[in-house]
């Protein structure tokens, strides 16, 4: 049987699959039955793999599919820029400080001094005592009271310039006082009495008034070292004509019965001197007061009676 074939079947042995034959013809297959299509951006690409395997088998399908995301119109989009990392951030908080109550601001009182450098002192005037009886009397007494206060302007003497020494200007208001002074015989009383701000003031005034005093009698009357038991009993047993001392004490022996003020005939104020911290009599509350009290005390009316003169040195 062999030899009707014609060809020996070992000199052409069958092609194959694998051999480059059937790769020849299985390429020109694929490349009649491929086909390609393009879909709204899409590209499909078959392969279809035909009956080239030996033996009459049926070769497998093989599909393969790629698809291109990206749209060909689509803009290419920009790279995304690296968010950045946060960076610690400390935060530090104000030092807590305590705060106490706010100080109010203290209202800072004029002194004397700096009023006085900016002006010459003025010496003392009648007018200057009436103002001030006029305010301190205000708040307790009414309108009529304070009308009988005002006192009559023919009360006063002729006010010191700042040019006289005490002798002087006691000689300058009372001519008379020699004849005076002897007519004098009363006790517990004295004709003229000089009202000043300290007992160191009163001793300086006692020394100056050699040139005028004469023969009369001095008699100390403040508080310094002395009791007021001691003035009144001095004051009953002999005649003064003359007293220097503060209106605290003065007030305080007018009211023990230890001084009469009804013979009195003239009533003088050390009104211009200041002391250390240049303060006048006046200025000073306490005595201001103590001077206002005396003269509520009986020397109102002996002005208006026209038998008190007052005197501003």
């Amino acid at each position: 049987m062999a030899d009707d074939l014609g060809d020996e079947w070992w000199e052409n042995p069958p092609a194959a699959a694998g051999s480059p034959g059937n790769k020849v013809a299985l390429n020109e297959t694929e490349e009649s039955l491929s086909t390609a299509n393009m879909h709204e951006g899409h590209l499909t690409v078959t392969f279809l793999l035909g009956n080239g395997l030996s033996g009459g088998e049926e070769g497998g399908d093989t599909e393969m599919t790629q698809q291109d995301t990206a749209h060909d119109t689509a803009p290419v989009p920009e790279p995304r820029k690296k968010a950045k990392q946060p960076t610690e951030c400390f935060l530090t908080q104000p030092k807590e400080t305590k705060e106490g109550p706010q100080k109010t601001k203290k209202w800072k009182k004029k002194k004397i001094s700096d009023i006085l450098a900016k002006s010459e002192p003025k010496p003392g005037t009648p007018e200057d005592l009436q103002k001030l009886i006029k305010d301190h009397f205000s708040n307790s007494r009414s309108v009529i009271e304070l009308e009988e206060l005002q006192l009559p302007d023919s009360c006063f003497l002729k006010a010191n310039d700042l040019t006289h020494s005490l002798s002087s200007y006691l000689k300058e208001i009372c001519p008379k006082w020699v004849k005076l002074r002897k007519t004098h015989n009363e006790k517990k009383s004295v004709l003229m009495l000089i009202l000043c701000s300290s007992a160191v003031r009163a001793l300086e005034l006692i020394r100056s008034l050699t040139a005028f005093r004469g023969d009369a009698k001095v008699m100390k009357l403040f508080a310094k070292h002395i009791k007021v038991q001691e003035q009144v009993k001095l004051l009953e047993k002999r005649v003064v004509h003359l007293g220097v001392g503060t209106p605290g004490r003065i007030k305080e022996l007018v009211k023990q019965d230890g001084l009469n003020l009804n013979p009195l005939k003239f009533l003088v104020f050390d009104w211009n001197w200041r002391d250390q911290k240049l303060r006048r009599m006046m200025d000073i509350p306490e005595i201001r007061k103590e001077v206002f009290e005396l003269l509520d005390m009986g020397v109102f009316s002996l002005c208006k009676s026209d038998s008190l003169k007052l005197g501003l040195f």
